[in-house]
């Protein structure tokens, strides 16, 4: 009997993570996809993902509009709660044999809720890991409530065991993301020329030929207050590094509006002839982007995870991913212009890193749907001590 697979996508990075894994179930013989995009996913202003996974060939089920305007901490819990009464709604219609969650942002706690008061198996990807913030707190409360752990390292494994989890319910299949990278890695290199005709964005566009860096910072949440002046160290960095940067729009976190204001605020009184602005651009390219450049700077997982794999050397800026198991390509540098302007300077003379295969083998994808095809689904759970 083939299983019906519920997966539940709220985000730009979301998406880029689980990508694999939907191609995966879509293909399987015993597995029917069900996807549901929700959250920030849907909005104009976080790159309109939905677009971005319908052109690449796959169908929507359903949309889930949750996020009330504001990015802060009050807003943040609204749609926590818009998303819990939507997602019941779509689940108790779709009907799924197991819903699979996505990492530890907020909306997928709403996902995890509704999936487990409603008894149906749930699925989580990327638990046991450490990185501080809330996201530390989401990620915890989601391995209590699922049923099957799919994580992406050794010792993410053993934390998960470690917090009560059954062993034989934890399965190491690596990230997803690193998928994407192997396949990104594969394809030549993104034509430069084309980048600012075919994708637009913000800016001048830019002669990238000679070496640029990439910028991508979010708030952190448990420091949403702080983030306009974080973003205006950054800025300032990279401004005086003098090279060329693309730089991406930040999140729907709390804190994302003083780090979107601050970016607003530095463009009308600084001239940045060297740096262009994106929402978005397709997983592969942009990965395909991020592997030919210089560095990576901000506070992004995709700095941790893919660029270990990849060998870009990655400037990671504060306490985001404080705890995160991390290859020899981060150096951590705290929010001080200085500090970021010299760990620039130090990663464009430094060259590539040796790459680190830390969160997989780029078989994730395949290796968790058939999991999802034999894995016994079962929704009593009885902590181990």
């Amino acid at each position: 009997m083939t299983r019906k697979i519920c997966v539940v996508v709220t985000a730009r990075p979301s998406y880029s993570r689980i990508r694999s894994v939907l191609e995966a179930v879509r293909e399987h013989p015993d597995l029917e996809l069900q996807l549901v995009v929700a959250a920030s996913a849907l909005l104009d202003r976080y790159g309109n993902a939905h677009r971005v996974i319908e052109e690449e060939g796959f169908q929507i089920d359903r949309r889930v509009y949750m996020i009330m305007e504001g990015e802060n901490l009050v807003t943040s819990a609204k749609s926590t709660g818009f998303g819990l009464a939507e997602l019941a709604t779509v689940f108790d219609n779709l009907k799924p044999d197991a819903v699979v969650t996505v990492a530890d942002r907020f909306e997928t706690l709403a996902t995890a809720v509704a999936a487990s008061y409603l008894n149906i198996p749930l699925v989580h990807v990327q638990g046991g890991e450490v990185t501080g913030s809330i996201d530390e707190k989401v990620r915890h409360a989601i391995t209590k409530l699922a049923d099957l752990h799919f994580v992406a390292t050794e010792k993410a494994a053993e934390r998960v065991t470690r917090m009560g989890e059954h062993a034989e319910r934890v399965f190491v299949t690596g990230c997803p993301s690193i998928d994407v990278v192997k396949r990104a890695l594969s394809a030549p290199a993104i034509p430069l020329d084309r980048l600012f005709s075919e994708y637009g964005g913000v800016g001048e566009a830019l002669d990238l030929s000679q070496g640029y860096i990439v910028v991508l910072q979010h708030p952190v949440t448990t420091e949403n207050e702080q983030s306009r002046r974080h973003v205006t160290e950054t800025l300032h960095a990279v401004v005086d590094s003098g090279l060329p940067a693309i730089w991406f729009w930040p999140n729907v976190d709390a804190g994302s509006d003083g780090t979107s204001k601050g970016i607003r605020s530095f463009r009308e009184t600084h001239s940045l002839p060297r740096i262009h602005f994106f929402k978005n651009l397709p997983p592969e390219d942009f990965l395909r982007l991020v592997n030919g450049s210089l560095c990576i700077v901000g506070n992004s997982s995709v700095g941790i995870r893919e660029c270990s794999h990849m060998g870009v050397p990655t400037i990671n800026i504060g306490t985001r991913q404080q705890g995160r198991e991390r290859g020899a390509n981060t150096l951590d540098v705290p929010y001080d212009r200085g500090a970021i302007l010299a760990g620039i300077q130090q990663a464009a003379k430094g060259g590539r890193c040796k790459p680190d295969p830390l969160y997989g083998d780029g078989n994730s994808g395949v290796r968790i749907a058939d999991l999802l095809a034999k894995a016994q689904f079962n929704i009593e759970k009885r902590l181990s001590y």
